[in-house]
């Protein structure tokens, strides 16, 4: 029998985690003929959760709400018409619900994973990776897939073995695009601000670390390490307007910057879309991705044996709000993940 009542977190306004308060006694959503019940065991936190509750989203949000997007979990039930997944399986809800109207987002328009149960369709879902705990499964459907889709998501200009990829810090998104990039026979420059970080990055398989802190012309400096300093095919743009004109300085003749954050906030002039003429290149902008290429994704974890970066302080449901400071602080490496 499926349970009737849960624990939530709801994000009752902007500005302070304090107004995130833990709910109990809560009603589980009613489970539809097309739907799953999840039981969630993990989920794990994105910049753009801290950014929802410090009021600096740029993007509709619902006024309270069930904070955060990504989680994996268990199968609790199913409808009567469900053919895709069955009891037991190991699951992950999609980040957009595309069979909702609207296709929207969890945890910033509609209700998200911060909670015991969800109710989403089944065509919303995707297997774990096999052998994947799910705490690991937690951190794949926003800035794994992300990453992934920054780079095979562009037809003609997917990521090719030779290629040149430039990341930017030891964030979720970051840290997935190193890995993808290298299992796909690419070299990989990354930056980070920390000695510590660096060789960190160099374990994931980076080839060559520039500290942005010690080098102001690092977008140059990383140009100049690619094959007759031709520039990058491919740059993971994280920090937005105060490191754009940084990407800009490295890609190459019609390289993709994919346009993923906006983390490093504005910089004195911001360049526009007529740069891209000026450096002959391709700016995308990337808001995760589809169900069918997080299942492509997997497909590839499963085929590379490809594990996540999972920061070692793992923390509790209850501690919540402790788990968003801990990760503002950037303290972190790789994905802050809260266990259910």
């Amino acid at each position: 029998m499926s349970p009737s009542t849960m624990q939530q977190w709801k994000l009752t306004s902007t500005g302070s985690y304090d107004n995130l308060k833990l709910e109990k006694e809560q009603p589980v959503q009613e489970l539809g003929e097309n739907d799953i019940l999840v039981n969630i065991k993990a989920v794990s936190l994105n910049y753009r959760d801290i950014s929802i509750v410090q009021g600096t989203y740029p993007f509709p949000l619902k006024d309270v709400v069930v904070p955060i997007s990504d989680a994996a979990g268990v199968v609790e039930d199913i409808g009567s018409r469900v053919s895709r997944f069955k009891k037991g399986d190991k699951v992950m809800p999609t980040f957009h619900q595309a069979n909702q109207p609207g296709k929207p987002s969890l945890g910033g328009p509609i209700d998200g994973v911060a909670r015991e149960y969800i109710v989403v369709s089944e065509l919303d879902a995707a297997l774990m990776p096999k052998d994947y705990s799910f705490e690991e499964g937690s951190t794949l459907p926003c800035a794994a897939l992300t990453a992934w889709d920054s780079l095979f998501g562009l037809e003609g200009r997917t990521l090719k073995p030779g290629d040149w990829v430039l990341t930017q810090g030891t964030g979720g998104v970051s840290i997935f695009a190193l890995q993808f990039a290298k299992a796909a026979g690419a070299t990989v420059v990354s930056t980070t601000s920390s000695s510590a970080k660096a060789e960190k990055l160099k374990a994931f398989g980076a080839d060559h670390i520039i500290n942005y802190k010690d080098d102001s012309d690092w977008g140059k400096t990383a140009k100049g390490l690619t094959p007759g300093g031709l520039g990058f095919q491919h740059i993971i743009e994280i920090g937005g307007p105060g490191t754009l004109q940084q990407s800009l300085n490295a890609i190459g003749n019609q390289g993709v910057i994919s346009i993923i954050g906006f983390v490093a906030g504005s910089g004195d002039s911001m360049p526009t879309l007529l740069d891209c003429l000026k450096y002959q290149c391709i700016a995308r902008g990337i808001f995760v991705g589809s169900r069918e290429q997080c299942e492509d994704m997997v497909k590839a974890i499963n085929s590379n044996g490809i594990k996540p970066a999972v920061d070692q302080k793992v923390f509790d449901f209850d501690k919540l709000p402790d788990a968003y400071r801990y990760m503002e602080s950037q303290k972190h490496f790789g994905k802050v993940v809260v266990t259910i």
